[in-house]
């Protein structure tokens, strides 16, 4: 029995050491460190050193040099504090400087769309705000000591000449807004062809116009829309062309290609956004007198307030109440014409009796003052003393170019003369 059970205890152990000797490779590592004598592991002594590593200069500790820039627009409505949220501006001092020093009113009129940096540092207080005014100077608001301060750059102006085209669908101004043309440039293209065109009644949808105009731009900003250079309008298939060109150093004027006065006389109409709620005749039913009687004038209807030209150059003759009339212009032309202008709500600032008055200028405004039942312009065209209708009265011509000036005009204006072809043309084909 011994004997057997010292046999089996042999053959157990040869079974653990092949399954030993077979897992070695696997196991290898792991056995090394299970079997390694624990007096081969030798003690070593350990010590701390420590030492000073010097930065360079340039390394500064994070965050205290940084600041930020943002950009924002002015929207409508804007208060100032609601400005300086969007730009990420968190700083009492620099909002109450903002909104009360007179040295920051720039900042609190600007116009909508103007573009507003500022300046902020790690904890979104403010160092720096730039502007440019509505009057194109840059303005910079910057930390100073224990406020702020604000500094008025000049302007750096310059022009740039840009040229559009467009189709008229339902109004000028729909179709300048579609090509881009902005409204003060559209009112220049109005007072050019007003001679010629009654922008009330003759457009019709198809006309074209093409403008070349200046831009003023202030530090690389769209400031205002300048003069128009050159401009045609082709209505009912007939075109008007007109060149600005410049007779002497302080005075300029609109012509035709062949060196004809685009201008006339006269303007067509008084006031710009209208319509003719009664025109000149004989025979009319007047709504207050309640009979029959001439009106010997033209009613343009518009709200009250809205702005009255003078249709020509001339001298102011009265000013002031009279009968039906109410509150009433009148202006002497060129010695046997005149124009009157009547029921309006009020004056332009001192204006008065002798005082001379350019074509376009305003001199009052619509009103409904005198024998009338709403808010209109009565308008009148006298050749001695005598009304003719104003819409229908052939209008004398302005002065054409003079024989000394036609070859410098012709030599002024061809370049001018030929964009406006090239952009016609342009026009036609995407038309076709």
């Amino acid at each position: 029995m011994l004997t057997q059970k010292t046999m089996s205890q042999e053959r157990k152990l040869k079974l653990r050491w092949l399954v030993a000797m077979s897992s070695l490779p696997l196991l290898g590592v792991v056995t090394a460190f299970g079997i390694m004598p624990q007096s081969e592991i030798t003690a070593t002594p350990s010590r701390t050193v420590v030492e000073a590593i010097t930065l360079p200069h340039t390394a500064q500790p994070v965050g205290l040099a940084t600041t930020f820039w943002r950009n924002d627009q002015v929207q409508r409505g804007d208060t100032v504090a609601e400005q300086l949220h969007r730009l990420n501006v968190d700083d009492a001092e620099a909002s109450n400087y903002l909104r009360n020093d007179p040295a920051a009113q720039s900042f609190r009129k600007l116009a909508i769309g103007k573009t507003v940096q500022a300046e902020t540092d790690a904890d979104d207080s403010l160092l720096a705000l730039r502007y440019l005014s509505n009057e194109g100077n840059q303005i910079i608001v910057e930390k100073s000591g224990a406020g702020f301060q604000t500094h008025t750059l000049p302007a750096q102006l310059e022009q740039r000449v840009f040229m559009r085209t467009g189709e008229i669908k339902t109004s000028l101004f729909a179709a300048a807004d579609e090509a881009n043309l902005p409204d003060p440039a559209a009112n220049q293209l109005i007072d050019i062809f007003g001679g010629d065109i009654d922008f009330h009644h003759d457009l019709r949808r198809g006309d074209t116009f093409t403008v070349i105009y200046e831009m003023t731009y202030s530090n690389g900003e769209p400031l205002r829309a300048g003069r128009i250079l050159a401009a045609e309008l082709v209505n009912r298939g007939k075109s008007y062309r007109a060149v600005y060109y410049q007779t002497d150093s302080t005075h300029g004027d609109y012509y035709t290609p062949e060196g004809k006065s685009v201008r006339k006389a006269f303007l067509r109409s008084p006031v710009e956004f209208s319509r003719i709620s009664s025109g000149f005749t004989l025979a009319r039913f007047h709504p207050i007198l309640h009979k029959w009687k001439a009106h010997k004038g033209v009613d343009f209807a518009a709200p009250i307030g809205t702005k009255v030209k003078v249709t020509a150059d001339g001298i102011v003759s009265f000013v002031g109440k009279q009968n039906g009339y109410g509150n009433v212009i009148m202006v002497n032309h060129q010695g046997h014409l005149s124009t009157v202008y009547g029921h309006l709500s009020r004056f332009a600032k001192n204006l008065h009796r002798g005082q001379r008055v350019a074509q376009g200028e305003v001199i009052g405004y619509v009103g409904m003052t005198g024998w009338t039942t709403g808010p209109h312009l009565h308008y009148e065209f006298r050749i001695n003393g005598k009304q003719h209708d104003p819409l229908r009265v052939a209008l004398p011509d302005a002065t054409p170019i003079s024989d000394i000036q036609r070859v410098a005009f012709q030599n002024a204006s061809r370049n001018l003369v030929a964009r406006l072809g090239l952009l016609h043309n342009i026009s036609l084909a995407q038309l076709d």
